[in-house]
């Protein structure tokens, strides 16, 4: 055996790192085409219900640490994301922040619910039609939470659906005219799509040409969420991305 000396490579720009859940098939790609290819992702899963429930998404309070340390630790974090709306909304933010921290170092922990508050904030919206494809036991959590922050949802529907792997397939029609009949309801400035599982990135941009309002989602805030920490434009679709990329 020749054994040879080595030079260390510098670790370059600290990466971004992302908690997904085990069911979730969309928001893994979403960020790979939101996040600059010289911006290193790093995924790790969470166990998480084919059904969703408030349950099983308080069930996930129990995996976070764990999924975090399951993620590269040679060095530290600009931001790790928590990929569910509505279980950070059944956990509570600050939890989130504080177990992923226990699992790995960064200097910022986000989540969709986060990230739609920072959204709203930075478009100045306090009112909004909300879509959600979940139950309403799962739904009323999250805008109970989003109301304490002050954004109302005076406008709200769902696809009623609770389980994961039939939410990642409804269909771009049927969550394009949900969210443009929403719209149409009026006293809303914005519609936004919850879940990360539903497929939302490639159809927010019509769903503004048709109401004339904002499209936001849950994937999409997060990535503008995420960009925001490092100081990078992400490439955010829709209205969110024009005024405050």
């Amino acid at each position: 055996m020749t054994c040879y000396s080595y030079t260390r490579a510098p670790d370059g720009a600290a990466p971004l790192g992302m908690i997904v859940l085990q069911t979730d098939e969309t928001l893994e790609g979403d960020l790979r085409r939101m996040i600059p290819d010289e911006i290193h992702l790093y995924v790790s899963r969470v166990p998480s219900g084919a059904d969703v429930t408030p349950e099983s998404l308080r069930t996930m309070a129990g995996h976070l640490t764990h999924a975090a340390q399951l993620l590269p630790q040679a060095m530290p974090y600009a931001a790790i994301g928590y990929g569910c709306t509505s279980a950070t909304a059944q956990i509570g933010a600050a939890k989130v922040v504080e177990l992923i921290g226990a699992g790995a170092r960064t200097a910022h922990v986000t989540d969709p619910l986060s990230a739609l508050i920072a959204a709203c904030d930075a478009l100045d919206i306090t009112r909004l039609g909300f879509l959600s494809p979940y139950t309403a036991d799962v739904s009323d959590k999250l805008r109970s939470a989003l109301a304490a922050s002050g954004i109302a949802s005076p406008a709200f529907g769902s696809f009623e659906e609770a389980n994961e792997a039939n939410v990642v397939r409804i269909d771009r029609a049927s969550i394009i005219e949900a969210a443009c009949d929403l719209a149409a309801q009026g006293e809303v400035q914005a519609v936004f799509l919850s879940c990360t599982n539903l497929r939302t990135l490639d159809l927010i941009e019509e769903v503004e040409d048709r109401t004339g309002l904002p499209c936001l989602s849950s994937n999409q805030v997060l990535g503008w969420h995420l960009g925001q920490y490092i100081g990078v434009a992400a490439m955010i679709p829709g209205k969110l991305g024009q005024r405050c990329g």
